[in-house]
């Protein structure tokens, strides 16, 4: 096992998945790790050294003393599926490292091969055309042409030609050339909110997500997130709209004495 993994525990699971996330557009994939957490009964199963994938650039202080670097956690949890099903190990990464990308990604399926993970489950953002009042649809891709067809049962856009960035893509390279079996779900997002967390995507991908795992939790929360979040889209939207209007028209009696000085 690699010196940078520590494992704080030694469960026996049965023939279980991974599903690693990091931040990215829309937040699409943090807010299913989030939600998935909340829902089931994870326990803690290890850490990657954070150390030696993020440099801080500065320190907090605290009534005048001076703290400790903090750096962002990247840890494992697993839950043991009390059905027939298999477990699950999940991977939250709180943030993505400007260098050492692969080799993080290469700690993290040491885990997955160490516990022998039959499939790794990564999460993200399809920026679209879709406008914000239309329901996201949900696109498929995988590591080979054999786990692809099994995506077809599940009413997935096919995604064609994409290059999915960060680790949330670049996991499922690294597991490619592994040899392990890879998924990814993206979830559509509207361009013009990509910066917004969008919990409408994530509803969408955690309904395939966990068909796919068999994996059963209740929903109502996100859907209710999902239109509370619809709600505030609209109105960033509505905003920028007007902004647009007056910014790029003029009002008539302006341009009318505009043109009299002009005589």
């Amino acid at each position: 096992m690699n010196d940078l993994i520590k494992l704080h525990a030694r469960p026996r699971l049965n023939s279980p998945n991974m599903l690693a996330v990091w931040p990215g557009i829309g937040s699409v994939a943090m807010i299913i790790a989030d939600y998935l957490r909340n829902k089931l009964d994870f326990k803690e199963l290890g850490a990657i050294e954070a150390s030696y994938f993020f440099d801080p650039i500065g320190v907090l202080v605290k009534d005048d003393v001076v703290e400790a670097p903090n750096f962002p956690q990247s840890q494992f949890y697993y839950w043991k599926n009390e059905g027939d099903g298999s477990d699950l190990i999940l991977f939250i990464g709180d943030d993505q490292p400007a260098a050492k990308g692969y080799e993080l990604a290469n700690c993290v399926l040491d885990v997955g091969q160490r516990f022998q993970v039959k499939r790794v489950y990564t999460c993200a953002a399809a920026m679209t055309r879709i406008h914000h009042t239309e329901p996201p649809k949900v696109w498929g891709v995988a590591t080979s042409h054999q786990v692809t067809e099994d995506l077809n049962k599940y009413n997935l856009e096919h995604a064609s030609n994409l290059q999915i960035a960060g680790l949330n893509g670049l996991l499922l390279g690294v597991a490619k050339e592994r040899e392990i079996d890879g998924i990814c779900l993206l979830g559509e997002v509207p361009v013009y909110a990509s910066r917004v967390q969008n919990p409408m995507a994530a509803l969408a991908v955690i309904k395939v997500l966990t068909t796919m795992l068999e994996v059963q939790i209740d929903l109502a929360e996100l859907a209710k997130m999902a239109v509370e979040a619809g709600e505030r889209i609209k109105l960033v939207a509505a905003q920028a709209m007007e902004e647009y209007i007056d910014y790029f028209t003029e009002p008539i009696w302006e341009r009318g004495e505009e043109e009299e000085e002009e005589d």
